[in-house]
């Protein structure tokens, strides 16, 4: 059966939008835009905003967070997402969304609709978990290496 949805592969563009530290956790930010979008300084700060608001309270009611993660800000063809990932337990990553089409007053319910990412932040997370195996499940974990090692800005 065929699905209403079909949508044709075209590359987006992945940026380096630096580190942000919040308290104990420092995550790596990474743009990636779809063709006709972009990140401005307003974005940027809704995106600070709710990691302040709704991330730093989850990370630390589940407590065993490693302080390291990274973030995807996407404004995309739909409408923009914001992908909070962390790592707890050594090997575990945890994720909370923001999901809101453009030009809706509400953003989506992200417990009734649990999306985990499209393809495009899919090979985001894909190469942080290499980077984090490689980097930090070795017998000399290195945070730092963790921080630096970034998936090149290309598109993806």
């Amino acid at each position: 059966m065929a699905s209403p949805f079909h949508e044709v592969y075209q590359p987006r563009t992945v940026s380096d939008l630096g580190i942000w530290t919040f308290g104990p956790i420092a995550l790596k930010i990474y743009g990636l835009v779809a063709t006709d979008q972009e990140i401005g300084e307003d974005t940027q700060a809704f995106a600070r905003q709710f990691l302040e608001k709704d991330v730093l309270k989850r990370m630390e009611d589940m407590g065993e967070s490693n302080g390291l993660g990274f973030l995807i800000i996407h404004p995309g063809q739909t409408g923009l997402t914001i992908s909070a990932h962390w790592w707890t337990y050594g090997s575990v990553l945890c994720q909370h969304n923001f999901r809101q089409f453009h030009g809706s007053k509400e953003p989506l319910n992200t417990i009734t609709r649990p999306v985990i990412g499209c393809v495009w932040e899919l090979a985001i997370i894909n190469s942080e978990q290499v980077s984090w195996r490689e980097t930090m499940m070795t017998q000399t974990p290195n945070p730092s290496a963790y921080l630096d090692r970034r998936l090149p800005a290309a598109a993806v």
